[in-house]
């Protein structure tokens, strides 16, 4: 396929600045000013979403900006019309760019007559007119699978080592990547194995969804500087008591890094009352104010990674390229020094 004159960005309000700063970044690498498109996204009084856009779309390669967080279904609907909406207005290929993909958790039937909504949300979004997903650590790798178009799934764990590697440069040979989970140890290793740590485990027990019964760390982690990685942090509950335990162990100090900072109802403040050093989160789902104001919660920065793969699509080159350091670290030069 021809290279088209510019690719086009429109975002939803899920989060408008991390949108900003994927348009900036895009201005910046390509020396050629790109905004984000002229529209208004916004809702009749009994709640309906309405879509209006101002300019032409025709033929052209569009990106639809916009993680389905909280509200999940709000900005679900969001991104669904405006992808009608470009669809309808006859654009060539229209790429939904979603940081954090609700409904992840929903990929497959626990038990008896529960839905798999995953599954019903990639129907969703195809039949709305996308034809590409972007997205960044998916719940289950599997969800690919959902969709029968191109889906590309970023990893934080690239950008993770980076942050690990500036701020823990003294600590290196101390340092232990944890996984809060047994599920959570291929995620885990991959980090690991970038910073040349060794890897432990926090083994839960549950008695019911929702309680956690008993926790037991499989590794030695005495005297060890361990980074809790996941894919999400939702209330934080088993995140901190995971923290608790590791110090319990014997570990020196307790830190995590999540990729996605859903942090619902007492999450900030456990957070904050808990043994954890530091959180570190991306910034895919909108920080709140309580979030930033967080004396031990970090935010590192997703659009650098993010204009680079719109790029890389809108180019027809690889995604892939970057895990690898000698690509990513570049683009995050800004960030983290040499």
């Amino acid at each position: 396929m021809a290279t088209l004159t510019e690719p086009k960005l429109i975002a939803g309000n899920a989060n408008m600045a991390l949108s900003q700063a994927i348009a900036r970044r895009m201005s910046m690498h390509r020396g050629v000013h790109t905004g984000l498109l002229d529209a208004r996204v916004e809702r009749f009084n009994d709640g309906e979403i309405f879509v209006e856009v101002f300019e032409n779309v025709r033929g052209e390669d569009m990106f639809i900006i916009q993680p389905t967080s909280n509200p999940a279904n709000d900005n679900l609907m969001e991104l669904l019309i405006i992808a009608d909406a470009l669809r309808r207005s006859s654009a060539q290929r229209i790429t939904a760019v979603i940081p954090y993909f609700g409904y992840a958790r929903q990929d497959r039937r626990t038990k008896a007559r529960t839905p798999i909504s995953a599954k019903l949300v990639a129907n969703m979004l195809v039949g709305a007119g996308v034809e590409r997903v972007l997205t960044m650590d998916l719940h289950a790798a599997q969800i690919q699978g959902f969709f029968d178009i191109p889906v590309d799934n970023l990893y934080a764990a690239p950008i993770f080592a980076l942050d690990i590697q500036s701020v823990f440069k003294d600590q290196m040979q101390d340092l232990m990547v944890v996984s809060p989970d047994v599920g959570g140890v291929a995620r885990a290793r991959e980090l690991a194995k970038r910073i040349n740590a060794p890897l432990a485990i926090v083994d839960k027990r549950r008695e019911k969804p929702g309680e956690i019964a008993e926790m037991t760390v499989i590794g030695d982690v005495s005297g060890k500087t361990c980074l809790i990685v996941d894919d999400m942090v939702d209330t934080a509950g088993t995140l901190c008591k995971a923290a608790q335990v590791l110090i319990d162990n014997g570990a020196k100090e307790a830190h995590a890094y999540i990729s996605h900072g859903v942090m619902s109802g007492p999450a900030v403040e456990r957070v904050t009352n808990s043994v954890m050093k530091s959180l570190v989160l991306t910034d895919t789902i909108a920080p709140t104010d309580a979030i930033r104001s967080a004396p031990n919660i970090r935010i590192v920065p997703t659009a650098p990674i993010f204009t680079q793969a719109i790029l890389n699509i809108w180019n027809g080159t690889s995604v892939s390229s970057l895990f690898e350091d000698k690509t990513l670290k570049p683009i995050y030069e800004t960030y983290y020094a040499a």
